[in-house]
């Protein structure tokens, strides 16, 4: 195991979470998302508001829009709207999972409350704990992330975690 990985490992296991993947996956635009078991994207939170707001904000039950197999919540009919005028602009990277993991090869779930938006892309992390870690080298963590994207994109999150 690399190193990065095995940070990675230690951390998860700190926090408990070693095993945590998505209760659903949907594939879509050929990626996997990471869904929560109701099939909300970001475990309902608003992709909206991490932009505009600069928070994580949990959306409306009754305020949603489909994309790509996902259900979004938004806070707001008006974030709902921003949205569905330009969907890319605000879906998190790496489908939803954790930026940090992607970065080593893994699929982990992204937690909506460990988040950056980092030259106008939203990035989630596993944990605060996990986010520490990735917040080190965030452009490095990024081109790495970039690269096994390409890679386990189209994977389940068992397969690529060896579960």
């Amino acid at each position: 195991m690399r190193l990065p990985t095995l940070i990675l490992a230690a951390a998860l296991l700190s926090t408990g979470l070693g095993h945590v993947v998505p209760a659903t996956t949907a594939v879509a635009a050929g990626y996997e998302l990471n869904l929560d078991q109701a099939g909300l994207a970001i475990h309902g939170y608003d992709p909206v508001a991490y932009f505009t707001d600069g928070a994580a904000i949990e959306g409306k039950a009754d305020i949603t829009a489909e994309h790509n197999g996902a259900t979004y919540r938004f806070a707001s009919a008006e974030h709902r709207s921003q949205f569905l005028a330009d969907p890319e602009k605000y879906l998190p990277q790496y489908g939803g999972y954790c930026a940090y993991g992607t970065s080593v090869g893994k699929k982990f779930n992204g937690d909506p409350t460990a988040w950056r938006v980092v030259d106008g892309k939203l990035y989630l992390n596993l944990s605060a704990d996990v986010q520490r870690k990735w917040l080190e080298d965030v452009s490095g963590r990024i081109t790495e992330a970039n690269k096994k994207w390409l890679t386990i994109m189209d994977k389940s999150p068992e397969s690529v975690n060896g579960q």
